[in-house]
């Protein structure tokens, strides 16, 4: 699975950290980032990606 977040689209709002705590984090920047693109299963990381509300996220 290809996992990229867009930071142009991302706002920061944390929910694919609260989702996928041990894929995600949020940056300096206040931006998601990857720390472990397998930290979470590949459910929990689909689940995070559609929860995202600018849809940073892609799979």
């Amino acid at each position: 699975m290809a996992l990229q977040v867009d930071k142009e689209k991302c706002l920061g709002c944390g929910s694919c950290i609260a989702i996928a705590p041990n894929t995600f984090k949020l940056s300096d920047e206040s931006k998601a980032e990857i720390i472990n693109p397998e930290g979470d299963s590949q459910e929990i990381i689909k689940q995070a990606s559609e929860a995202c509300p600018t849809e940073a996220i892609t799979l």
